[in-house]
Parts: structure tokens; C-alpha cells; sequence
């Protein structure tokens, strides 16, 4: 019995990847540029520093990485189990019991990339004025009040942790969070994918420059 649980697992994950919601939505023609970042395993939103009147520099601070740009173009958010996101900075550094707190269920961080490019290995989506606002509220609000810094000296210079909301799963991954806040923004989405290509399928690559 318990062999089965990993394949009805992927069963799962691959319904609901090919499930869309807000099957209406098309991409418009004009509009603001947003990114989903991929390392094959993880996604996060890439939104820029400043658009439709909306400004994450006040909020995500400067003052609060080790060498991040004061004029940053873009910042990147992604959300995972606390366990895994402070104690695994490398996959191969990942143990048994971090994997158990990713799939049990563990406190949710936010990630936070302040930076002048948006990275590699990109995903493109053009979002209207009403649906870039909304996306930009939902990403808000996981913060749960003034972004709180975790003392955590992060990944790189110009990245940090942020105390976020609820927690992290197998069934709420850190995929499912980017597909939840693009859902909220009313853009097509998979309905649930804990992987990363459950959703990206439904994007324009971007070439690597």
C-alpha cells in the first residue's frame, strides 16, 4: 500500500498540471514583463523593482543583504519549508530529516533576490495593469504584516530570508506557491503541480542571452 503513495502522487501532479485554471486568460500584447526563474527543480516570480505605480524598494530594503544594488531593476520571490530553504543551500547538502520537514510540513520563508538582472533560465509572461496589481498584492501579503528579515546570511550578496506565511508541504510545495499567486493574479495556471516544468510548460522560454 504504501509503494503506491508516490505513484498516485505523480498521478496527481500530472492532472492537475495539465488542468488549467483561468482557462480564459490570454497573454496580452501590450503590457508589464514578468519572469518565472527555474533551476529545473524550484521556480520563482522575478517582477520588476518598480511598475504600474507599485514599488518594491521601499518595502525589501537594501539595507537588509549583504551587497545588493541600491537602484535594483528586479526582485525575485520564491516561498519554501524553513528547514530546507536555511539548512540546504546546495542539493547535495539536502539529509533525510530536511526532506521529512519539506513533505511533512514545515514553517514557510519567503526568498528574496534584490538585483539589476533577472537571472537565467527564464520564463516569460506579460501581465495587464489590473492583473500585474493583483499578482503584486498576493506576493505582499505572504509577507504577513512589515517583511521581517530571518538572520540568515542568505545564498549570495544580494539575496535574504523573510519570515512568510503558513506553512510548506508536499501538497503546498514551492511550486504550487508560484501557480497560487498567478492563479490569484487571474492568469492561466496549472491547477496543482509540485514541479517546477507542471508549470512552466504553459510559458514562453526565454533565449539565454
Amino acid at each position: 500500500m504504501l509503494a503506491a503513495v508516490p505513484l498516485l502522487y505523480l498521478a496527481a501532479a500530472l492532472a492537475g498540471s495539465l488542468t488549467p485554471v483561468n482557462a480564459a486568460w490570454k497573454e496580452p500584447d501590450e503590457g508589464t514583463t514578468i519572469y518565472l526563474r527555474s533551476n529545473g527543480v524550484h521556480l520563482d516570480i522575478i517582477m520588476p523593482a518598480r511598475a504600474q505605480g507599485l514599488d518594491w524598494r521601499p518595502l525589501i530594503r537594501a539595507g537588509d543583504f549583504a551587497d545588493a544594488p541600491d537602484d535594483p531593476r528586479w526582485f525575485g520571490f520564491g516561498a519554501g519549508e524553513r528547514q530546507v530553504y536555511l539548512e540546504t543551500p546546495t542539493w547535495s547538502e539536502i539529509r533525510p530529516v530536511t526532506i521529512w520537514s519539506a513533505l511533512a510540513g514545515g514553517t514557510r520563508v519567503l526568498h528574496v533576490d534584490r538585483t539589476r538582472e533577472p537571472g537565467a533560465d527564464l520564463y516569460a509572461l506579460r501581465l495587464r495593469p489590473a492583473e500585474y496589481r493583483r499578482l503584486w498584492a498576493a506576493v505582499r501579503a505572504e509577507f504577513d504584516g512589515v517583511p521581517r528579515r530571518i538572520e540568515h546570511p542568505g545564498y549570495g550578496p544580494d539575496d535574504a530570508f523573510y519570515h512568510g506565511r503558513g506553512k510548506a508541504s508536499a501538497v503546498s510545495t514551492c511550486n504550487n506557491w508560484v501557480a497560487d499567486k498567478l492563479r490569484l493574479a487571474g492568469v492561466r495556471t496549472s491547477l496543482w503541480s509540485p514541479f517546477a516544468q507542471g508549470i512552466t510548460w504553459r510559458y514562453r522560454p526565454v533565449e539565454a542571452r
